[in-house]
């Protein structure tokens, strides 16, 4: 008996010795439902890594960017993980700021979707870490458009989604012919009116880097996209982001909403959407052409250069966006909560594939997203919903204010354009690129 309470006091003063002595790991993330779920699962890695806390600090998606490019540009070393995409992954990789991710032979590096992996690599190695990997697609109440004898093809243009938005558009009965994007900012309004304007044909540079967003191109995108809104839209419109329009469709007030794939899991869930069996799924829109048509993006855990506890962070980032991870989040919460969009093993999983409608259409979408060649001419940079550039996000903040207020009627879609393209050649002229 004295031999066992010894033994037992021992293992406790150890216990309280690592907890003592643990480290506290600083997670900068964004407050979506992925990284909420994540920070709950977190319990169970500190249960299992006693000498390592997680201290998060959660962000909207806004003051998260601001903050981690403050504090990696500044070397503050206030945050060990951040929660970046693929526009600051290869920028920021090149400039020294981010740690190389370590893998080994259990996390299975190759598992990961191409598109997404090359994304936030540079140089052939991986930078950031995807939660969750995503496109854009259209999607729609199967029920509305059968009712109205509306049939889309695979990839439907946008002149079809235009009529279907006209006919679908019953707002006396609460619902609204389409839903799209009209906060402004680079990753708001900007993400959709870029494809947009891909999908006519434009880009955001020509090969001299000469600002081309006065062009016919932008001007038939944006011109569709404002009377898209504006004659068929939800209102209040310029305040809606991709949260304000998941929640508006999920309530059934949406007939048509283009935006990110990863909607279609918590819309197809009865249990966070009212129309979970009314929704189908195409690509998203195309209309001169299907390049740079379906954007790619991929929320990734990152450790800054500045980190103090880059090793910590290292074996979090493993854990976390790990094979066993996505079945951790299955066994826990079903196969509608796991984070999608990364690895090739998700999509080949019968529970999966059995529990989500939306499966193939979104992988059909991430697999077609191409980077590299993503606007009909020849463009001096990649990116399909952003040129990744340093100094696109400053550019981009500016286009997509100036696109919000010929959104809320404030200008013209032609000012808008017009000024669109002072602030670009001001600001490209001012970095050295002409």
């Amino acid at each position: 008996m004295k031999l066992t309470a010894r033994v037992t006091g021992l293992l406790l003063a150890c216990q309280a010795s690592l907890v003592a002595a643990a480290t506290d790991l600083v997670i900068a993330t964004v407050d979506n439902g992925h990284m909420i779920e994540m920070e709950r699962l977190g319990r169970q890695f500190e249960q299992t890594h006693p000498a390592i806390r997680l201290r998060w600090v959660t962000l909207g998606e806004s003051v998260l960017r601001q903050r981690v490019t403050d504090d990696v540009i500044g070397r503050g070393g206030r945050f060990d993980v951040m929660t970046i995409g693929m526009y600051e992954t290869p920028i920021w990789a090149k400039q020294g700021w981010l740690v190389p991710i370590r893998t080994d032979a259990d996390y299975d590096v190759d598992d990961l979707l191409p598109a997404i992996r090359n994304g936030l690599s540079f140089g052939g190695q991986l930078y950031a870490a995807p939660i969750y990997g995503e496109s854009s697609m259209l999607m729609y109440r199967k029920d509305l458009a059968d009712r109205a004898g509306i049939q889309f093809p695979e990839r439907p243009s946008w002149t079809e989604v235009r009529e279907a938005a006209a006919r679908l558009h019953d707002p006396a009965r609460g619902v609204y012919g389409i839903c799209l994007r009209g906060k402004p900012g680079w990753g708001d309004n900007m993400a959709l009116v870029t494809t947009m304007a891909n999908a006519f044909g434009g880009q955001w540079f020509d090969s001299r880097w000469r600002p081309l967003l006065d062009s016919p191109p932008w001007h038939a995108a944006v011109h569709l996209y404002v009377d898209l809104l504006r004659r068929f839209g939800p209102p209040g419109s310029t305040s809606n982001g991709f949260k304000e329009s998941l929640a508006l469709f999920a309530e059934g007030k949406c007939a048509l909403w283009v935006d990110a794939t990863i909607a279609a899991a918590t819309l197809t869930d009865p249990r966070q959407s009212k129309v979970a069996d009314r929704v189908a799924f195409a690509q998203a829109p195309r209309e001169l052409t299907d390049r740079g048509a379906n954007w790619l993006w991929a929320w990734a855990l990152a450790i800054p250069a500045s980190s103090r506890q880059p090793e910590a962070a290292q074996t979090f980032i493993r854990w976390a966006t790990s094979r066993d991870y996505i079945r951790r989040v299955a066994r826990d919460q079903g196969w509608a909560a796991v984070p999608t969009g990364t690895r090739k093993s998700t999509y080949r999983d019968p529970d999966f594939v059995r529990s989500a409608g939306f499966a193939r259409a979104e992988l059909a979408a991430i697999e077609t997203a191409d980077p590299n060649h993503a606007t009909l001419q020849p463009a001096p940079y990649s990116g399909i919903q952003f040129a990744a550039i340093p100094e696109f996000q400053t550019i981009g903040n500016q286009v997509g204010a100036h696109i919000g207020a010929a959104l809320a009627g404030a200008v013209t879609v032609e000012q808008a354009l017009a000024l669109s393209a002072q602030d670009a050649d001001r600001a490209l002229r001012k970095a050295g690129y002409q």
